[in-house]
Order: C-alpha cells, then sequence, then structure tokens
C-alpha cells in the first residue's frame, strides 16, 4: 500500500528483455538503502517488487500485464521516474490510500501556469471517467492529487510549485501518457450501486 506522496525521483538506468518480462533498473540512492529484497515500489504509480537490489539501484521485473496497461514500457534509459517504497504499520498516511494497482492511462492535453503553479488537463478513457469525484482523490503516476474540476473527457489537476520540485509532473508536456489510479472507495461505491448483489 501506498500514499502517494513521492519519496524520490530515481533514474532509468536499462530496460532489458529477459525470458519474457521487461527487467527495470532505476537508480534510487535515497530509498535504495532501505528496501530489501521482494518488497513493493511503486514506480510511477505502478507496484513493482524489487527483485534485486545492486547498491543505489533496484531491479524489477515488469510482465506483459502491467505492460500493457500501464506506461511502463515506454520508458526509456535517462528517464526520470515518481518512487515511493510501501508503507510500514509505524507509517504516516500523509496522501491518499493507493494501492499501486493502475486503472489505465491518461494523456495531458494541457498544461497553464496559475498562481505560481501549474493546472494540467488530463485525457481519461469512458470506462474511468466515471469515478471521478470533485473534490475527491487521483494518482498520476504515482502522485496523490485532488480533482479540480470535472471535464467531458477527464478532470483538471492542480499543482503545487513544491509538487512541481520533488515530482516529474514538473516536467510534464501536451501529448504525454501518464498512469492513473482512481479512489478505490468510489470505485467500491460504483459497484455497489450497479451491480445487485456484488461482493466488494
Amino acid at each position: 500500500m501506498f500514499t502517494g506522496i513521492v519519496q524520490e525521483v530515481g533514474t532509468v538506468v536499462r530496460l532489458q528483455p529477459a525470458a519474457g518480462v521487461i527487467r527495470l533498473s532505476v537508480s534510487a540512492p535515497k530509498i535504495a538503502p532501505r528496501v530489501e529484497r521482494l518488497e513493493s515500489v511503486a514506480v510511477n504509480g505502478v507496484c513493482l517488487t524489487v527483485v534485486q537490489r545492486r547498491h543505489e539501484v533496484l531491479e524489477f521485473e515488469v510482465i506483459a500485464q502491467t505492460r500493457h496497461l500501464t506506461i511502463l514500457s515506454r520508458l526509456r534509459s535517462g528517464q526520470r521516474v515518481n518512487l515511493e517504497p510501501s508503507l510500514t504499520l509505524t507509517d504516516r498516511l500523509g496522501g491518499q490510500l493507493l494501492f499501486g494497482h493502475v486503472d489505465g492511462t491518461g494523456i495531458v492535453r494541457r498544461r497553464r501556469s496559475q498562481a505560481g503553479g501549474w493546472a494540467l488537463t488530463i485525457q481519461l478513457p469512458q470506462p474511468l471517467r466515471r469515478y471521478l469525484v470533485s473534490k475527491g482523490p487521483v494518482a498520476i503516476d504515482g502522485v496523490s492529487l485532488t480533482v479540480g474540476t470535472i471535464t467531458p473527457t477527464g478532470c483538471v489537476v492542480h499543482l503545487i510549485p513544491e509538487t512541481l520540485r520533488q515530482t516529474t509532473l514538473g516536467t510534464m508536456t501536451q501529448g504525454r501518457s501518464v498512469n492513473i489510479e482512481l479512489d478505490y472507495f468510489a470505485k467500491l461505491l460504483w459497484r455497489w450501486q450497479r451491480v445487485p448483489g456484488a461482493v466488494i
């Protein structure tokens, strides 16, 4: 489980095909010393298992299903990624509750300056829009944000200067694809209301 509070912006070292998976190596000098093998780390919001730690580099295996549902397959060496280790029982919940189970991808359709920060307009696939809640939580590339405005094709989120400094969202450009994780409780409520007898 995660909170969407990014603890480090790491750098992709390499992506290497290996026996049907992609071996993803990420330089993470800040968090790597306290992450053990087989622990979970959110990489741009995607929960991945550490299969190897080599000094300051964490290695993950990305299977086909993950590549299909997220933008991890589009990463390139040298690209920066948002990183967050999984929570422990003694950690504070500073953001929203996230599972690292990305619901799908969105596209940045507009970026504009606004009172020192940015407003990003994100286009979402139609099946994901039903879970948007005004002023509710949404995670974009693993960053916990609040839905500012719901639009006919997605939503607008507002980024403070500190978010721009501490995450990769400060490098977002129009047309960029992003990982999206929506509010788990909104998804549960939607299913409960529309599927009689649904087990939630």
